[in-house]
């Protein structure tokens, strides 16, 4: 099974929830002065907290960021398949 996570945005003024498959995609879509954080000092709290084995969040004025493992099904779709 790969290692993959997930990222959730949750809005604190409006309760709104928006999930992303990466810090990258999450700052496509908003922007740092937006966020109150950039992309690089995000990645790196979310490095520090893993070192020291914490929860993945991040939370500001404004927004709570997480980052957690997503659990998806193993798949064979778009293997070649072997003759025997």
């Amino acid at each position: 099974m790969t290692n993959r996570n997930i990222i959730m945005l949750h809005v604190l003024d409006t309760d709104i929830y928006e999930f992303f498959g990466s810090p990258a995609s999450l700052f496509d879509k908003h922007e740092a002065k937006e966020l109150l954080i950039t992309k690089t000092s995000l990645n790196n709290h979310f490095s520090k907290l893993a070192l020291s084995g914490k929860p993945l969040v991040y939370r500001n004025s404004y927004c709570e960021i997480r980052k957690a493992p997503i659990y998806v099904k193993p798949t064979t779709r778009g293997r070649k398949r072997t003759e025997e």
